[in-house]
């Protein structure tokens, strides 16, 4: 017997490397150094730092994966990983520098898979970040064929001064919520849920939905915020915390952007949910609380700024084909969310 044998094809990885090199090599940033196929990435910092911060996070696509699948659409799910990664590096004020993958399959299904890295490179050039390098594993007996999961890990770079930790929070700035593309990475394991146990197809489309198939619907990939944040902050515009809205919906994730003793006063009238999540809560009867406590109800990511810098921060992302819109305040507490209905 042989590796093949056993289920793994060594060769099929080989050309797999190859027909993704050119991928790979179009998000090059001018510090990377070296090329595919070593045993690890390279990356020179960039210069013109006097107190160069490295920020890290790391995150995956989780069971929308299961979607992607059953779809056999695949282009989008690489966008989702890159997007969890860089957003949550963002909300430190970090610009992205570069991107690693983990691929794990139970066979290298190679067309499969290459669409899954197009999706990460697309990713990573709408972030501006190198895709550095990754790993690819085929697990014959741990995945089923046809099925794969994804971590992604990203490294990004800011100034010491320009760090955002919480401490440049205060009391009165204005709460700037950015649209999401829909329900991004997070509560899909409701979603899919639903889907089941209400006997829908993902080729089914409901008229809330304005004529998208469920599928088309549920694959919306993440949208990624790191250009139109980072040119905000380098036109000057103050931004003092930022959030990035993922599993736990705002509840869980807009007070972790707040200072000591602080709290966020908002109201869910100051903009407009998108129908899918009243289609979720419709279709599978879920409360005004679960659904708060779940999805992300439309907005992606969060902004906390002064009230005299609000009109021109949302200004600016409308500008970038972003909608924007102020949706509460900081308030004294003790760091909890305030106005979300039971």
């Amino acid at each position: 017997m042989d590796y093949k044998d056993a289920g793994v094809d060594v060769e099929a990885g080989r050309a797999f490397i190859t027909q993704i090199r050119n991928l790979v090599n179009s998000t090059f940033r001018s510090e990377v150094l070296g090329g595919l196929g070593g045993f690890s990435g390279c990356f020179q910092l960039p210069t013109g730092f006097k107190e160069p911060v490295l920020v890290s996070g790391t995150d995956g696509v989780g069971t929308k994966l299961k979607i992607a699948q059953a779809l056999n659409c695949h282009d989008t799910v690489g966008i989702d990983l890159v997007g969890m990664c860089v957003n949550d590096v963002l909300t430190s004020g970090a610009e992205p520098l570069f991107f690693l993958d983990y691929l794990a399959t139970g066979k290298l299904d190679k067309e499969q898979l290459t669409q899954v890295v197009a999706g990460i490179a697309s990713g990573c050039k709408q972030a501006g970040c190198a895709l550095l390098g990754g790993e690819t594993a085929e697990m014959p007996g741990f995945y089923q064929v046809g099925e794969y999961d994804l971590a992604g890990f990203c490294v990004g770079i800011v100034e010491k001064s320009q760090l955002l930790d919480g401490s440049q929070v205060q009391v009165g700035d204005v709460v700037i919520a950015l649209a999401s593309a829909g329900v991004h990475s997070n509560g899909y394991s409701l979603v899919r849920k639903i889907i089941s146990d209400q006997g829908f197809a993902w080729s089914d489309r409901p008229e809330l939905l304005g004529g998208k198939t469920l599928g088309e619907t549920f694959l919306t990939p993440t949208r990624i915020y790191v250009k139109p944040v980072l040119a905000a902050r380098q036109a000057g515009l103050e931004i003092h915390g930022m959030a990035h809205i993922t599993g736990g919906g705002l509840p869980e994730n807009l007070p972790r952007c707040l200072g000591q003793e602080q709290a966020i006063q908002i109201d869910t009238n100051s903009w407009e949910i998108p129908p899918v999540f009243q289609w979720l809560a419709e279709a599978g009867s879920v409360s005004h609380k679960a659904m708060y406590n779940t999805f992300n109800m439309g907005i992606g990511f969060v902004l906390l700024v002064p009230p005299h810098q609000a009109q021109q921060v949302i200004s600016h992302f409308e500008s970038q084909n972003i909608a924007a819109f102020a949706i509460g305040e900081v308030i004294v507490g003790s760091g909890e969310l305030v106005g979300i209905p039971e």
